[in-house]
């Protein structure tokens, strides 16, 4: 007899996908710091919550890290003089589009984002 594992769809609550998107959308504003008390506070309530506050984390450090880069270091090049505002807009982009997955139900992966909290 083999045992079959399951991958199990669980579906979210309106209470976690909307906590969820907020998350995602707090992040234009707040950088990291909703992701942080997110994921700190509901991490063991909803595995989808903690996912996504996850996710959002990880992306705001690398959006930090980003515009750390762009404004101390590539400034002096004149390169990161230009960066700053496509970072801060796709930073916007990329949040709406999180957010809107996430009310949805679906879990979203950002692209081009270290992994730095697992």
């Amino acid at each position: 007899m083999s045992e079959e594992t399951h991958n199990e769809i669980i579906v979210p609550s309106n209470d976690d996908k909307n906590i969820a998107t907020v998350t995602h959308l707090a992040g234009t504003v707040f950088s990291f710091i909703p992701a942080l008390i997110v994921w700190i506070l509901k991490k063991d309530d909803s595995a989808f919550i903690a996912d996504q506050a996850k996710e959002a984390l990880n992306f705001q450090i690398t959006v930090a890290i980003a515009m750390f880069v762009s404004g101390s270091i590539l400034s002096w090049l004149l390169v990161g003089i230009a960066l700053i505002p496509i970072i801060w807009v796709a930073n916007i982009v990329f949040c709406i589009i999180a957010a809107i997955s996430t009310s949805k139900g679906e879990t979203y992966r950002y692209p081009l984002c270290l992994r730095l909290i697992n």
